[in-house]
């Protein structure tokens, strides 16, 4: 069992981007699923499928990747964790690569870009960065 799904998401397309896979595959569940949604809306992954199989679902993620077969994704990194949650208020939410890069946040309206929960001026769990 993991403890943290949300580090094994992103270190499964961390790992496929630099194998140069085309798709990568991991059990599916409600938050990996409005993650990776988020970032299909944002341009760093081409799109997302769910596979039902047994015993649970899948969720397929088709990777982007450049005219010369370089990933989009730059890097990704997670900020909060289980052992040390980080939360900011709509104030202190921090820019990724003086804007260049996203970060991710867990708010009452649901998953946001860091862009988007300044402009809500709503706050929440920094859940990762990507760039």
């Amino acid at each position: 069992m993991l403890t943290d799904p949300i580090a094994d998401f992103l270190t499964r397309i961390r790992n496929a981007t630099a194998a140069r896979k085309a798709t990568v595959d991991m059990p599916w569940s409600r938050q990996k699923a409005a993650l990776a949604k988020v970032l299909v809306a944002e341009g760093y992954l081409a799109g997302t499928t769910v596979v039902e199989a047994e015993p649970r679902p899948i969720l397929r993620i088709e990777l982007r990747y450049d005219a010369q077969r370089r990933p989009v994704i730059g890097g990704l990194k997670r900020i909060s964790r289980p052992s040390l949650r980080v939360y900011v208020g709509a104030k202190e939410i921090p820019a990724v690569l003086g804007g260049l890069g996203v970060s991710v946040l867990s708010t009452p309206k649901g998953l946001l870009v860091d862009r988007d929960a300044r402009q809500e001026n709503v706050g929440g769990e920094v859940l990762c960065t990507v760039w």
